[in-house]
């Protein structure tokens, strides 16, 4: 008698830290892109931008935490939390960049002190104020594949926070 049923198909997924590191790892290739762009294509990153990047290495730092830790299910929720606050105030920024780049020539903001003078200047509360205002740097755009930077880390935002629950729900007591 010959059987003509498929054969069962066993496939592992990676472990849990090394998919928190593949989150890390994002986060680190999209730092090294943004230093290429500035460094090597001469693209000076505005404040807004400058912010961006901060939350970036925050997720990527949360990332390789929790890879080292290797959570059980409420570290990981945990994990999945804290990149939720980090990934909405990083989408709060690029909404806000963006909004800044929708504006018409006349309605932009002037063109203000640079990130490096504000914060050696300015108290942390104002240097934050200001450069939620935003400012002329900030309504550049430069395309990266028909879309501009900032649409392009908010959709990575969204991807990072959707990547932790993910990961959350997979992990096991």
């Amino acid at each position: 008698m010959h059987s003509t049923a498929n054969p069962i198909i066993i496939t592992r997924s990676p472990s849990l830290r090394a998919a928190y590191f593949a989150g890390f790892a994002v986060c680190a290739a999209l730092m090294a892109y943004a230093l290429y762009l500035q460094y090597v294509l001469d693209l000076e990153p505005c404040p807004l931008c400058m912010f961006q990047r901060v939350m970036v290495c925050a997720m990527g730092g949360v990332f390789l935490i929790a890879a080292l830790h290797g959570p059980r299910r409420a570290g990981a929720w945990g994990y999945a939390g804290l990149q939720f606050v980090l990934g909405a105030a990083g989408i709060g920024l690029a909404l806000r960049h963006l909004w800044i780049q929708s504006l018409p020539a006349d309605q932009v903001p002037a063109c203000g002190m640079g990130i490096g003078y504000m914060l050696e200047t300015l108290p942390l509360g104002d240097v934050i104020m200001r450069t939620l205002a935003g400012s002329g740097e900030c309504a550049k755009v430069d395309l990266v594949l028909g879309l501009s930077i900032p649409a392009w880390t908010l959709m990575l935002f969204v991807v990072l926070m959707v990547w932790s629950v993910v990961l959350a729900i997979r992990t096991r007591r």
